[in-house]
This record gives structure tokens, C-alpha cells and sequence, in this order.
């Protein structure tokens, strides 16, 4: 059973490995995921001997916010605020961080803007951070045509189209973003138990509309908002994981986030992997993670 913290917004689940003592490690997952995305990873650090901890986002499995009235917002300043409230109700003064998606987002924005408190970043595609003032700039559209999910829930039918249909949206973009990775319906069952949170449509709803400007954000966030907006360098020792046909945004020749980090940084292309790394390739999280660890 996942452990539970009370933050100032949240009440977030999350599970722990290895001794309480050992130098900590957050690992974030994204989205249609949850914290079993990490199942080969986690207990691995945790045996040899880091402190792992394995949160659920806002909206996921039994992540609850507080209050029923505040906004279900699922913008990127609440993800990375969440991050650093988890932080500091566990007493972590510093940690490696490492996600992927909305969870490798949180990640680069507490990397960015709070960079005494990480000690090294894992970040799968690289700088996460979205630039919503040039959102609406259109790609080409073999490009445009990968993000037809997001356009979908910008739709008052995707919204229905969700809610009713949580396992098989899921399932669809796993097949459809990670070719290669044969996961079993179980594996899906077991995760997908986590889209059943009360607030997970509204949030991932507001998610990708307030990406585009398209809903406003909540104004607790507008000076986090306001600071990555700015696109903030990442200064602290990073590590870029790219799956090679990640089906959201597959690899290119060229390194467009490194500009991003002004730190010691590298990316590894990962052959014939996805986007779900943490399942597809766990063994290179474990060796970035312990590389950043030194």
C-alpha cells in the first residue's frame, strides 16, 4: 500500500525503496501512466541504497486535492509546484530527480527554478518546459498529426470521449507512442486502475487546453507561470533519454533542448524505444541516475 504526505494542496500517495537514510531519488511518471511505470527501476536504487521515492501525480490513483472548490488545473506550474511541496513535506533538502512526460516536466521546472535543491536530472526528451506564448505556432503537419490526441480533448467530445473511455485512450497511445514495447493487458489493467481518480478528466482536460491559452491557469500559479515563460536554463548536471521512435516526438539527428542546459549535460538516443522508457529500457535510467549519483 502507497504511503500518504498531506501538502498545502494535495495529499499525495507515493511508494518508497531502499533505506531512509540513503541520498534521495524521485522518479515522476507521466502521462496515461502511473507509478508502476517505475516498477523496474525503483526497487533497484533502492537496493543499492538510495532513498526512492515513487509519487503519483495530481489526478492519478490516490492523489487527492484538499479543497473541492480550488480549480482541477493540470498546468505545468502545478506540477512543478506539487514536486517541491513533496519535497519539503518529506524533509528533502535535495534530490536527483528523473521523469518522463508531465512527470519529466515537474522535474525540469524544479530543476530550473529551484536548482539548489537538485542534485542531478533525468529527463526523457529533454527540456520540458512548455513556451505557451508560441504554442500555437503550426508544425509540419506529419507532426501536427502525432498530437491528434491533444486536439481531441480540446473538445468538449474528447472530454466525454475520456471520461468514458479511460483504458482503451491509454491503451491506444501506448501502442501508438511506444511500437516496440509489448505490454500485456494486465499491465494495463493495473495502471489504468489510476485514471479512476475523481479529478483525473478535469485535470488532464485543463492540461492540455491550458498549454495551448486556451483556458486560463489557476492564479496561485501566475508567478511560477510568469518565470517559465521566460524558458529558464537548467543549470544542474542533466541527462537526456530519447527513445529513438518515441511516437509523441521521435529522436532527430540534431539536439534542439541542449541549448536548454547550461550545465554539464549529454543526450543517449535509446535504439528502437518509445516514449514509455522507465518500462522500456529501465536499465538506462538506473545507469543515468547512478552516473549523476558519482
Amino acid at each position: 500500500m502507497p504511503q500518504t504526505i498531506r501538502t498545502q494542496t494535495l495529499t499525495i500517495a507515493y511508494e518508497t525503496h531502499g533505506p531512509a537514510d540513503g541520498p534521495p531519488v524521485i522518479l515522476l511518471h507521466g502521462f496515461p501512466d502511473d507509478i508502476h511505470a517505475w516498477d523496474a527501476v525503483a526497487p533497484v536504487l533502492g537496493e543499492a541504497g538510495h532513498r526512492v521515492i515513487v509519487p503519483y501525480l495530481r489526478g492519478y490513483g490516490p492523489t487527492l486535492l484538499h479543497n473541492p472548490f480550488i480549480p482541477r488545473t493540470g498546468q505545468q506550474a502545478a506540477l512543478g509546484q506539487d514536486l517541491l511541496d513533496l519535497m519539503d513535506a518529506l524533509a528533502i533538502p535535495q534530490a536527483i530527480l528523473a521523469g518522463y512526460d508531465w512527470g519529466g516536466r515537474a522535474a525540469c521546472i524544479v530543476a530550473a527554478l529551484w536548482p539548489e535543491r537538485v542534485r542531478g536530472l533525468v529527463s526523457a526528451t529533454g527540456y520540458n518546459i512548455h513556451h505557451i506564448a508560441s504554442a500555437n505556432t503550426p508544425a509540419l503537419p506529419k507532426d501536427e498529426l502525432r498530437l491528434w490526441y491533444q486536439w481531441y480533448l480540446h473538445t468538449e467530445r474528447g472530454r466525454a470521449g475520456l471520461a468514458a473511455n479511460r483504458r482503451d485512450f491509454a491503451r491506444l497511445l501506448w501502442r501508438m507512442w511506444s511500437p516496440n514495447w509489448a505490454f500485456t493487458e494486465a499491465t494495463l489493467n493495473r495502471t489504468a486502475d489510476s485514471f479512476d481518480n475523481p479529478d483525473f478528466v478535469d485535470i488532464v482536460i485543463h492540461s492540455y487546453r491550458h498549454r495551448y491559452g486556451i483556458v486560463p491557469g489557476a492564479p496561485a500559479y501566475d508567478g511560477i507561470e510568469a518565470r517559465l515563460a521566460q524558458q529558464p536554463p537548467i543549470t544542474v548536471p542533466s541527462i537526456n533519454l530519447y527513445g529513438q521512435i518515441d511516437g509523441v516526438r521521435p529522436a532527430t539527428s540534431n539536439d534542439p533542448a541542449a541549448a536548454h542546459f547550461t550545465g554539464r549535460y549529454r543526450r543517449i538516443v535509446i535504439p528502437g524505444a518509445g516514449h514509455f522508457l522507465p518500462q522500456e529500457a529501465p536499465q538506462a535510467f538506473i545507469d543515468a541516475i547512478r552516473e549523476l549519483a558519482g
